[in-house]
Order: C-alpha cells, then sequence, then structure tokens
C-alpha cells in the first residue's frame, strides 16, 4: 500500500496545476480574491462550476487562499483527523488500513474527515464516527443487512461502526476484500 507523503503531494498538485488548469497557484489565488470569496464552500464551488477544476485541485487552492495551517505546517492529514477527541481511534483506524494493505495495491486518499480507500475506485471510507467509533463504510449494496451491518446511502452502501480492536476480525475484513475486488 502507498503510503501518502503529504508534503510531497501538495508540491506535487502546485507544480502540476499551470499543466493541468492553465494558471499558476498564484494566478488562482488572485482569481479567487477577485472574485471576493471568502468560504472554502463558496472557492470550490466557483472554481469547480465556473471553471471546470477537480475537486482536489480546487481544495488545495481554497485552503491556500484561507491560509490553512494544514498546508502552512504541512501537517499529515490523517494524523489531523484523529487529533483531539479522535486519538483513540487511531490504533483501530491503523489496523484497519493494516488489513486493507494485504489485498494488493490500494490507493489511500485522506479527506478531511475520512480516508478514501480506493482501488480503481473507491471501495471503503474510514474515519471517526459518532460516541467514540471508528466508521467503516463500504461500496457493497448487495451485502445484506443486519448484525454490525448498517445501511448508508450514498456511495458507501453499507457501515461497520467499531469500538474495539476485537472488531477488526475476518468478517471485517472479508467484507474489506469483497468491496476491494469489486472496485
Amino acid at each position: 500500500m502507498q503510503v501518502p507523503d503529504p508534503v510531497k503531494d501538495i508540491e506535487s498538485m502546485i507544480a502540476n496545476l499551470p499543466t493541468r488548469t492553465g494558471r499558476s497557484l498564484d494566478e488562482w489565488v488572485a482569481l479567487v480574491d477577485v472574485a471576493g470569496l471568502d468560504k472554502h464552500r463558496a472557492i470550490t464551488t466557483f472554481l469547480t462550476s465556473e471553471h471546470g477544476m477537480t475537486g482536489g485541485y480546487a481544495n488545495l487552492i481554497a485552503l491556500t487562499v484561507l491560509r490553512s495551517p494544514a498546508l502552512a505546517d504541512h501537517q499529515d492529514p490523517v494524523d489531523m483527523i484523529y487529533a483531539g477527541k479522535n486519538a483513540g481511534l487511531r490504533p483501530l483506524h491503523d489496523a484497519v488500513i493494516g488489513a486493507v494493505s494485504d489485498f494488493g495495491p490500494v490507493e489511500s486518499a485522506p479527506k478531511k474527515a475520512w480516508v478514501s480507500l480506493r482501488r480503481s475506485k473507491q471501495f471503503a471510507m474510514v474515519g471517526p464516527g459518532t460516541r467514540g467509533r471508528l466508521d467503516v463504510c463500504l461500496n457493497l449494496p448487495d451485502l445484506p443487512l443486519g448484525g454490525r451491518m448498517e445501511e448508508m446511502t450514498g456511495m458507501a452502501s453499507r457501515r461497520v461502526r467499531l469500538s474495539s480492536m476485537e472488531e477488526v476480525d475476518d468478517e471485517l475484513v472479508g467484507w474489506l476484500r469483497a468491496a476491494y475486488d469489486r472496485s
């Protein structure tokens, strides 16, 4: 499994911006400033809808415009997800990621509140849930509900909530493998 290097990822995105979008980071920041946008969602919506930019680049520009500490400090986004009240969930997260890494090539893409796991397409999301639990969300719409398997709406059709290391078991790994194989 490829372990993300947030500093290199950000540097690569910045270097690729002119090729991918026709403008440098500074030019995009100036354009957003001229538009008078000061909210993250407004900036990303403007860039994606008005300029056809992908979400990743729009997010990078929005964070730059807003001078996000995530970019300034080049902090590991996974560390940021599991900071503070969610720190106790990091060992569960690491156990799930460790199990998935045995499947073959997996791209781990940290977002603001969870980590997306992809092969050719997203097959799972892992992140803090409610009440001190870790949510493992799966793209397995045909999997029967029941027991600890819950229904969800959206890309991930199923969810398992974990609260202990014992719950990272063969059953969960089997579900993750099934989702991986389908992606």
